[in-house]
């Protein structure tokens, strides 16, 4: 079959499914327009069923990190990660403690508790994957959890680079705080790169930094509940991220075509986001209710306030 046939045996919403998403390659489209335009074709039915669309955004995305890893300064990487160190242990325990809290007080489930505070802690969603067959949790703890974080993210989009210029926090700043308290990767460098590149960079780096914590709190998850601690998903992707940085900075030769993939990534991310919209629906968010929601605002306000107060006062 020809391209033309394959391209006329499309159905409509998946020509318009596709259009958007590569749509989303072009400079005019922002992450956060991006997550819109996905959210709206869900909420329209319009999200073809042949394709496992969080499969495929979890494989872009690992591409996409590892691609801007090209774009960073190994000196730079290494002194913002120790720089950053120190905070982003301390808001990880303090996430995960006043999580403990909060679940016993709003009378939640401690396990949909406990994996909602490890997405806010570590990394969202990918955290959430982690450190739910350590705890052996059920489809519906890990389905609310994860809503959780989809809603909180996309807010977070729009919220965090509207709060960065309206208090004129620097590139760097910003990008650190966004490292702290925005939960998924994607989330993270969406808004960070609606900042700026400075704060792309570092945002990126603190933030794959931050994720490494997935493994010793999916053991330590494992031990809490006497889950499995052989179910853990290690992240590979943060090491060809990190190999990534020493090709660029062992051959520097062939620093254009480093740019290029730097650049592409970044557009690539953009397209994550649009499929993550496309995740989100209307039900999504109303079986979610309004617990585990709370407990996620909690959360995020404590360690988003916490991490602006440090940053704006040390750093």
């Amino acid at each position: 079959m020809t391209l033309n046939q394959k391209i006329r045996n499309l159905k409509p919403v998946d020509l318009i499914f596709t259009i958007t998403a590569i749509m989303c390659l072009a400079p005019f489209i922002s992450s956060p327009i991006a997550l819109i335009l996905g959210f709206t074709l869900a909420s329209l039915g319009l999200i073809p069923t042949q394709f496992n669309l969080a499969a495929l955004t979890k494989k872009l995305l690992s591409y996409s990190i590892i691609g801007l890893g090209f774009g960073i300064n190994l000196n730079e990487a290494i002194e913002a990660s120790r720089q950053g160190l120190g905070l982003i242990i301390s808001s990880i325990f303090f996430t995960l403690f006043l999580g403990w809290i909060a679940t016993h007080f709003l009378k939640l489930d401690k396990k949909t508790g406990h994996l909602i505070a490890a997405g806010t802690a570590i990394c969202g969603g990918s955290a959430i994957a982690a450190v739910s067959p350590a705890i052996n949790a059920r489809d519906d703890q890990t389905s609310l959890a994860l809503a959780t974080v989809f809603v909180l993210n996309a807010v977070a989009l729009f919220l965090f680079p509207a709060v960065g210029h309206l208090l004129e926090m620097s590139q760097h700043a910003f990008g650190t705080w966004a490292a702290i308290a925005i939960h998924d990767t994607s989330s993270v460098v969406g808004a960070a790169g609606s900042y700026g590149d400075e704060a792309l960079k570092t945002a990126t780096t603190l933030k794959l930094a931050r994720a490494l914590w997935i493994i010793p709190v999916a053991f330590g998850s494992a031990l809490m509940f006497k889950g499995d601690s052989k179910k853990i998903t290690i992240p590979y992707f943060i090491l060809f991220y990190c190999l990534a940085i020493l090709i660029a900075h062992f051959v520097p030769q062939f620093h254009s075509t480093y740019i290029l993939i730097f650049d592409a990534s970044k557009r690539l991310l953009v397209v994550c986001l649009f499929l993550i919209g496309s995740g989100i629906t209307v039900s999504k968010l109303r079986n979610a209710g309004h617990k585990p929601l709370l407990l996620g605002v909690i959360l995020w306000l404590a360690i988003g306030t916490a991490s602006l107060t440090y940053i704006e006062l040390f750093l």
